[in-house]
């Protein structure tokens, strides 16, 4: 069975930033998120062993549901800066593993995940993610697979699952 991992970027950088503890290069950056980020990465290829895999991630600038609601997730803290320099080195050691990214301004990674989803042309699709809105994209195809943390374990929701 060939399978298509899409990973939801933005959801597991900011996973993997709130679930380690500060860690830093020997000059002093920052790298908690880069590491998470990574171990998850592994982990996952290592547990589903896809035949193709793409990555994800939001945009800088507006989607078109700010441009719907001028109160689309106004109340949403801002990124801590601790993170937002660590997401430039997320990018390349995506690169560095040759996988493609998928962001495109006006949209977020979910958007892009559902459009790759429904239109793959293959017999499985998993979304890697820690947002539960993925789980409306479950059908017989599509599977949504939440990675473990702390005591938590993977949970995988196809639609008997589900």
């Amino acid at each position: 069975m060939e399978r298509l991992v899409l990973i939801d970027g933005h959801a597991l950088l900011h996973r993997a930033y709130h679930a380690y503890p500060p860690l830093t290069t020997t000059s002093g950056d920052m790298v908690n998120a880069v590491y998470g980020f990574t171990s998850i990465l592994l982990s996952v290829l290592k547990q589903l062993k896809p035949k193709y895999v793409a990555v994800t991630f939001d945009k800088k600038s507006p989607t078109f549901r700010h441009k719907e609601y001028d109160g689309y997730k106004a109340s949403r803290p801002k990124i801590d800066e601790e993170l937002k320099v660590q997401i430039p080195k997320i990018f390349k050691m995506v690169q560095a593993f040759n996988m493609p990214i998928f962001a495109k301004d006006g949209f977020e990674a979910d958007d892009l995940i559902g459009t790759l989803a429904k239109n793959a042309k293959i017999d499985e699709v998993m979304i890697v993610t820690g947002d539960r809105d993925a789980l409306q994209l479950v059908d017989e195809k599509i599977k949504v697979f939440i990675p473990g943390r702390a005591k938590q374990p993977v949970q995988v929701f196809d639609p008997e699952a589900f």
